[in-house]
C-alpha cells in the first residue's frame, strides 16, 4: 500500500509518501511570512499549498497513485479517537471551524486530492480536538465556560501504541500517564485506551510553555484584558505564541536557555525550573485521575531531547511509575501507520457525523 500524508503547520506543510512504512519521500515546505501574507484566511491558502504539494511530488517523480490520503486533523468539534474518513459532514464543519489553524487544511487537501485518485480514500486520524474524557472532566467552576480539551492527541496515542508494542501488549490494556513536551505541553490520563482526562495545551490550561502561558491567575486575566493597554488579539497572542519562555526570556529555544543557565544565568535557571516544576504537578494531578493505578509515565515531544529538562522532571516524578523517554515527534509515520491500519482493517474507520 501507498500513502501520502500531508501535515500543514503554521508556517510550513509536511508531506511524505509511504510504501507500507517504509517512507519513500519526506519534505518540509516552508512559506515565508510574505507569502502566507497573502491570504486574509487560513482556508485562503487552500489552493496555494495544495499546488506545493503537487509540484514536490512531481519534482521527485510520484505519481498520483495512491491507496490513501491522510490529512492532519482539523480543530473541529469535540470526537472520539481513531481514524475518520472524510466525508461532506467533515469537510463541512472544518471550513467553518470555530478555531483557526493551519491543520484545518490538511483533512481538506486530503480529500480533495483523493478525489482525482481511482481507489483512493481520504483519511484523518487523532486530531487535536480529540476528547474521550469522563463527564466530570468538562466541568468548569462557572457553567459559562466548560472545560475543553486541545492536545497533542495524534503523537500521544501513536507513542502509547509503540510502548505498548515493545512491552509486548496492547494499549487497550495499560493505564498511562503521557507528557507531550513541545511549543505547546500537554499531559493525559490514558485509561485502557481512551484518554479520559486530558488539559487545553493551545490556549490557556496546564503547565506554561516555550510559547503558551498555561493556566493564568483569573483575577488578574481579567484585570489585563479590562485594562486597555492590550487589544483582545493581542491578549490573545500573549497566551498563546508569546506566552511561557517567551514571555519570560524572549526565546522558545529550550537548549539555548540551558546554555544561559551553565553560563551562570540564574532568571533562566528560575524560569525553567519553574516549567519543569508545574508539568510535574500536571503529570501528578494526572496520577490521581487514575487512582494511582499507573503502568508507566511517558515523555514525548521535541523537548525531550534535554537532559536538563528530563533530568529535573525525573527528580519529581519517579515515585510515580516507571518512565520511559521517547524524544521527539513523527506525525508524519504516526498518520502513516493510521491509513495503513485502517486499510487492512486492523482499526476501525469511524464515521463523523
Amino acid at each position: 500500500m501507498k500513502i501520502l500524508v500531508i501535515n500543514p503547520g503554521s508556517t510550513s506543510t509536511k508531506i511524505a509518501v509511504y510504501e507500507e512504512e517504509t517512507p519513500l519521500l519526506a519534505r518540509n515546505i516552508r512559506h515565508s511570512v510574505d507569502e502566507l501574507a497573502a491570504y486574509p484566511h487560513i482556508l485562503d491558502q487552500f489552493n496555494f499549498r495544495k499546488r506545493l504539494v503537487l509540484q514536490e511530488l512531481e519534482a521527485n517523480g510520484i505519481p498520483l497513485h495512491f491507496d490513501a490520503v491522510i490529512g492532519r486533523g482539523g480543530l473541529v468539534k469535540p470526537i472520539c479517537g481513531g481514524v475518520y474518513e472524510v466525508n461532506e459532514a467533515l469537510k463541512r464543519d472544518t471550513e467553518h471551524a470555530m478555531r483557526q489553524h493551519a491543520c484545518n487544511l490538511g483533512s481538506l487537501i486530503a480529500a480533495d486530492l483523493a478525489s482525482t485518485i481511482p481507489n483512493c480514500r481520504a483519511f484523518m486520524a487523532d486530531p487535536g480536538v480529540v476528547d474521550e474524557r469522563e463527564e466530570v472532566t468538562h466541568i468548569s467552576g462557572s457553567p459559562l465556560m466548560p472545560r475543553i480539551t486541545i492536545w497533542h492527541a495524534l503523537n500521544q496515542k501513536a507513542i502509547a501504541r509503540r510502548f505498548a508494542q515493545e512491552q509486548g501488549t496492547r494499549y487497550e490494556n495499560l493505564n498511562l500517564v503521557i507528557c507531550h513536551l513541545g511549543g505547546g505541553i500537554s499531559v493525559a490520563a490514558h485509561q485502557q485506551g481512551r484518554a479520559i482526562d486530558s488539559n487545553n495545551a493551545l490556549d490557556g490550561e496546564g503547565p506554561f510553555s516555550p510559547e503558551r502561558t498555561g493556566t493564568l491567575p483569573a483575577g488578574q486575566l481579567v484585570d489585563l484584558c479590562f485594562s486597555g493597554q492590550l487589544t483582545k488579539e493581542e491578549i490573545k497572542k500573549r497566551i498563546c505564541g508569546r506566552g511561557g519562555l517567551a514571555a519570560h526570556l524572549g526565546t522558545t529555544d529550550v537548549q539555548a536557555v540551558v546554555q544561559s543557565i551553565e553560563a551562570g544565568d540564574e532568571k533562566a535557571r528560575l524560569v525553567l525550573d519553574a516549567m519543569i516544576y508545574n508539568v510535574a504537578k500536571a503529570i501528578g494531578a494526572a496520577a490521581t485521575v487514575l487512582c494511582g493505578k499507573i503502568d508507566a509515565i511517558l515523555l514525548t515531544g521535541g523537548i525531550a531531547h534535554s537532559d536538563y529538562i528530563i533530568s529535573h522532571l525525573k527528580e519529581r516524578i519517579a515515585f510515580l511509575a516507571p518512565i520511559h523517554v521517547y524524544p521527539g515527534e513523527d506525525e508524519m509515520l504516526a498518520l502513516a501507520q493510521n491509513a495503513i491500519a485502517a486499510l487492512r482493517g486492523t482499526r476501525p474507520i469511524q464515521v463523523y457525523s
